[in-house]
């Protein structure tokens, strides 16, 4: 399927005014077809020159890379890398950036999302997903900060960046009513613009599109790796993802059981719960007495840098939260509805 044919009314802004062409990555499905779109335009536009793309690193939270079969398929970070290089960006014009604290010995260490909602005390929620913002778009903007220092000095003016991204209608209300292009911030440093290039394409066509896609998707999109049957999980963001659906909750904690089993001891410690209507210590029993989707494929998440999480979690629960979780405790809690875990 031609690129163009499914986002023939898109407005494309004008590319050759930004400074800074920077499409955002996550290494789902919808990032390849945004890059595909994306830089269709930029060549046309002549300015393939200025696009850094990023990708925002979760650590061990994303999904990882897995053997199945003797078959290795790749992780979600190895996957943005792919989709940048895939349509023609150089290998050091890719980013990855992510969340750090001062570790131990003064140097900088990643700093984990679920470990900041343990020392916060309360899940992210609609109404605060902050993880969105800390984890993700705040770690992007600031990578930026050494570009802009250097071209605004050179320019002698704000740099101008276009933030591109994957984002479409058809993954929930929020982003249905979200703009296909906007401006989110202005000042005398840097004025930065937000496209969603493919915020229309309906999901079906996204699948169509990767029938013939120089890249793979991620494994997690299907029932096993490799089966091409798009029967996994709908979404590929965090594995444990607040926003999911309750299916690809049910499907992930499967796939990653000692992940899931770090998840609800930060619910048991802060008294918070993964959802308002949802403990994911819940959804754990539900699997286990009323089942689950088969995961087709079992990580054992037994390396250091699950170690590392797992003891960096852990110290982040000794100390007191910042704020304490009555956006949960206010909500109901869904009983165990049989087996419905398709919704």
């Amino acid at each position: 399927m031609s690129s163009r044919l499914v986002n023939a009314q898109a407005t494309t802004p004008d590319l050759t005014s930004y400074d800074l062409l920077a499409p955002q990555l996550s290494g789902g499905k919808d990032s390849a077809v945004m890059m595909a779109v994306f830089m269709d335009d930029v060549r046309a536009a002549g300015v393939a020159d200025r696009v850094v793309s990023y990708h925002s690193g979760l650590g061990v939270l994303e999904w990882p890379a897995v053997v199945f079969e003797g078959i290795r398929y790749p992780g979600v970070s190895e996957l943005a890398a792919l989709q940048s290089s895939a349509f023609g960006v150089p290998a050091d014009q890719h980013v990855e950036v992510t969340r750090t604290m001062p570790g131990p010995d003064g140097i900088r260490m990643p700093h984990s999302l679920l470990t900041e909602i343990a020392a916060y005390g309360r899940f992210p929620r609609m109404g605060s997903p902050y993880c969105r913002k800390s984890a993700k778009e705040a770690v992007v903007s600031s990578a930026w900060t050494p570009m802009v220092r250097r071209l605004r000095r050179e320019l002698g003016r704000p740099v101008r960046i276009l933030k591109v991204m994957g984002l479409r209608s058809d993954e929930g209300a929020d982003r249905r009513k979200r703009a296909a292009f906007r401006r989110v911030q202005a000042n005398g440093a840097r004025v930065v613009d937000e496209w969603l290039p493919v915020k229309d394409w309906p999901t079906a066509a996204v699948r169509e599109w990767h029938v013939a896609a120089p890249v793979p998707y991620c494994w997690t999109y299907d029932s096993v790796p490799g089966a091409a049957d798009w029967a996994g999980t709908s979404r590929c963001s965090c594995s444990l993802c607040v926003f999911a659906s309750r299916r690809d909750v049910l499907l992930s904690l499967s796939r990653r059981p000692r992940l899931a089993a770090l998840y609800a001891e930060v619910e048991q410690v802060r008294g918070d719960s993964f959802r308002a209507d949802w403990r994911i210590a819940d959804l754990i029993r539900h699997a286990e007495t009323c089942g689950a989707p088969d995961p087709g494929v079992v990580c054992a998440d037994d390396g250091p840098e699950f170690d590392a999480l797992q003891q960096q979690v852990c110290m982040a629960l000794k100390r007191e939260p910042r704020k304490k979780p009555d956006l949960a405790l206010r909500g109901g809690r869904a009983p165990c509805d049989g087996c419905a875990v398709r919704s």
